[in-house]
């Protein structure tokens, strides 16, 4: 699919103009392969995975530059509440952000220099912007790396959250939190490909529509990206 520049298009999802990632055609959805199953996404099961990890590799990792600036180092926490059935906590961005703005996305930002490492950025960042409180997280492990077509180059923090934690949102930065199924993720029959060209370029991504009661919850990009390795990472 080609963008025709005159087409007008909801931005809120992007910075792009007119661009509409929820517009662009699906191109295939991965049904055939197998969702992860219930009993690797248990609390112990998931310490035990990040604690003798198996020899995998990353499905997607950068995405193609479209932005002229040095990279900077990033983090994010991927938050899996340890409900019955756990869920990961995801946010939806402020409109007036000037990078990644209206989208869903992990808790998490750029790192400081005061910051010792990646889980502290991190940690630090979900404070700050939903209020979660270092005692409530439990760092489990890292993931690889993914760099943005922005040049953030994102270390995803995997932390285990207890169900008895609240949140407060920073309401500069964040316009609503909320969960969802760490099942529904990790089944590659919720997992959208998408792909247009352009300035030049084939552009490539995955999409995780979420349907939280009549509102659709549009998961894609970078956030999508690392939940794909993590779900890559599980079935190893």
């Amino acid at each position: 699919m080609k963008i025709d520049p005159s087409t007008p298009a909801d931005t809120a999802l992007s910075k792009l103009p007119n661009f509409d990632p929820r517009a662009v055609p699906v191109i295939g959805i991965d049904t055939h392969l197998p969702a992860a199953a219930p009993a690797s996404l248990t609390p112990d099961a998931l310490r035990g995975r990040f604690s003798q990890p198996p020899a995998w590799e990353p499905e997607v990792w950068s995405e193609r530059k479209f932005a002229e600036r040095e990279p900077t180092l990033a983090s994010v926490l991927i938050p899996i509440v340890m409900r019955e059935r756990p869920t990961v906590i995801l946010t939806e961005r402020t409109t007036h952000l000037s990078t990644h703005s209206g989208q869903v996305a992990f808790p998490g930002g750029k790192r400081d220099e005061t910051d010792t490492d990646a889980a502290h950025t991190a940690l630090r960042e979900a404070h700050e912007e939903i209020g979660l409180e270092h005692r409530f997280a439990e760092v489990i492990g890292l993931m690889p790396t993914y760099t943005t077509g922005t040049r953030f180059i994102i270390t995803p923090v995997v932390a285990l959250v207890r169900p008895e934690h609240t949140l407060k949102l920073n309401e500069y930065e964040v316009a609503d939190a909320f969960e969802v199924p760490l099942d529904f993720l990790m089944n590659p029959a919720h997992h959208h490909r998408h792909a247009l060209e352009w300035g030049g370029a084939r552009r490539e991504w995955f999409s995780m529509p979420y349907m939280d009661g009549s509102a659709e919850r549009f998961v894609w990009g970078a956030t999508a990206g690392m939940l794909r390795n993590l779900y890559r990472f599980l079935v190893a």
